[in-house]
C-alpha cells in the first residue's frame, strides 16, 4: 500500500469524512470522523496535500489543518460536481473532491487569514442592514396601498410614507397607526446603523494605501475600494485584469462550439459584492456622461451611442476591474488615457 498523498475532506458540523489516496489515486482510507477527532487525525498523518470545498468553514479549517504541516487547497465547489459518481454521499463527495484536487489543471481558492475574514465582517452586516431596511420600506408602502396611499418606490420617497402615517387627515385607520409608526422607528435606527458603518468604511478608506489609490478609479469610491482591499484575493493569484474580471463575473457566458464564438449573458460567477460594487460605480460614470457628454471618440462615447445603458454600464464595469488589477499588480495610481488630438 502507497503512501498517502492526497486527502479530500467533506466538511460538515459535526460528521466529517476522509478519502485518503495515493499519488496513483488507489484509495487508502475512507474514515468517518467526529469535529473533535479531525485535529487528531491530520496530526497523525504525513505531510500530504488536504482538499476540501471552499465554504463558510473551510477558511478556518485550512488555517487549523495548514498549522499540522499539511498543504491545504481549497476548491469551488462547481469545479468538485463533475467527478460526483453516481449518488450523492459524504463519502462519494469526499472522493470527488479527493481526485478533483489531483487534476493538473485544477484551480484552488486562496485562503483567508482570520484578519481578512474579519475586514469583510463589515459589508456583511451592511448589506443584511441595507436588505432589512428595504424590506420596511417596502411593508411601509403596501400597507399604505392597501389605504390607497401610493407612494413611488425607493429610499428617495420614504420621507412621503413617513408623512403619509404621522398625517391624521390621511384615511389610515387609527388602530394601524401605531404598528406603521413602529416600523418607521426601526427604519430610523437601521438608517443610523448603516450611516455608522459608512463611518467606519470611510475610515478604513483613508488609512489603506490601496484602497486610496484604487479611488483615483472614476466610479470607485471608499465602499468599492474598502471591499476590493478585503475580499479581493492578491493580485498574484491571477495572470491579467481579464482573469480578475472573470473572477468578478464580469465576462459573458460561452456558448462555443465548430469554432464557431458564441457569447452570451453576464456569467455572475465569483464575488457577487464586489460585482455588484463596481455595476453600481459604472453607472455612476454612466450618468455623469449623459449629463456632460463624454470625449469625442473615445471608447466611452462609442459605446453610449450604440449600446443599451445596462450594457455600458457592465462593459464599463469589467473594464474598471482589468484596471483595479492592474493597480493591485503593478502598484500606481488611475491616470486618464490622453485624447487623440
Amino acid at each position: 500500500m502507497g503512501e498517502v498523498s492526497t486527502i479530500g475532506l467533506d466538511l460538515a458540523k459535526n460528521v466529517f469524512q476522509a478519502h485518503g489516496a495515493d499519488a496513483s489515486g488507489a484509495v487508502l482510507f475512507r474514515n468517518k470522523l467526529r469535529r473533535h477527532q479531525v485535529l487528531a487525525f491530520f496530526a497523525a498523518q504525513p505531510s500530504c496535500t488536504v482538499a476540501m470545498e471552499a465554504c463558510g468553514s473551510s477558511h478556518h479549517w485550512a488555517r487549523e489543518i495548514g498549522r499540522l504541516g499539511h498543504t491545504v487547497r481549497l476548491i469551488p465547489p462547481a469545479y468538485v460536481k463533475p467527478f460526483v459518481k453516481r449518488q450523492k454521499n459524504d463519502a462519494a463527495d469526499a472522493e470527488a473532491i479527493c481526485e478533483a484536487a489531483q487534476r493538473p489543471t485544477m484551480r484552488f481558492v486562496a485562503p483567508k487569514s482570520e484578519q481578512a475574514q474579519a475586514a469583510t465582517l463589515v459589508f456583511r452586516a451592511r448589506d443584511l442592514l441595507v436588505r432589512q431596511r428595504t424590506q420596511i420600506i417596502n411593508a411601509l408602502r403596501g400597507h399604505l396601498t392597501e389605504f390607497g396611499i401610493v407612494v413611488a418606490k425607493g429610499p428617495a420617497h420614504v420621507h412621503q410614507l413617513v408623512r403619509a402615517v404621522e398625517d391624521p387627515d390621511e384615511p389610515i385607520p387609527e388602530i394601524a397607526r401605531p404598528i406603521l409608526q413602529m416600523l418607521i422607528e426601526t427604519l430610523h435606527r437601521l438608517d443610523e446603523k448603516i450611516a455608522g458603518l459608512d463611518q467606519e468604511v470611510a475610515r478604513r478608506a483613508k488609512e489603506n494605501e490601496t484602497a486610496r489609490r484604487l479611488m483615483t478609479i472614476p466610479g470607485v469610491g471608499p465602499v468599492t475600494a474598502v471591499a476590493l482591499a478585503a475580499l479581493a484575493p492578491p493580485a498574484e493569484t491571477f495572470k491579467r485584469g481579464r482573469d480578475f474580471a472573470a473572477w468578478v463575473g464580469l465576462t459573458p457566458l460561452q456558448h462555443s462550439t465548430g469554432g464557431k464564438q458564441k457569447l452570451g449573458a453576464t456569467s455572475k460567477m465569483g464575488e457577487r459584492t464586489l460585482r455588484r460594487l463596481l455595476i453600481i460605480g459604472a453607472g455612476a460614470v454612466v450618468r455623469w456622461v449623459a449629463r456632460n457628454g463624454a470625449p469625442a471618440g473615445s471608447w466611452m462615447a462609442r459605446m453610449v451611442a450604440r449600446k443599451p445603458p445596462m450594457l455600458v454600464r457592465v462593459a464599463l464595469a469589467n473594464k474598471m476591474a482589468r484596471i483595479i488589477w492592474a493597480l493591485m499588480a503593478r502598484g500606481g495610481v488611475y491616470q486618464a488615457p490622453v485624447a487623440a488630438a
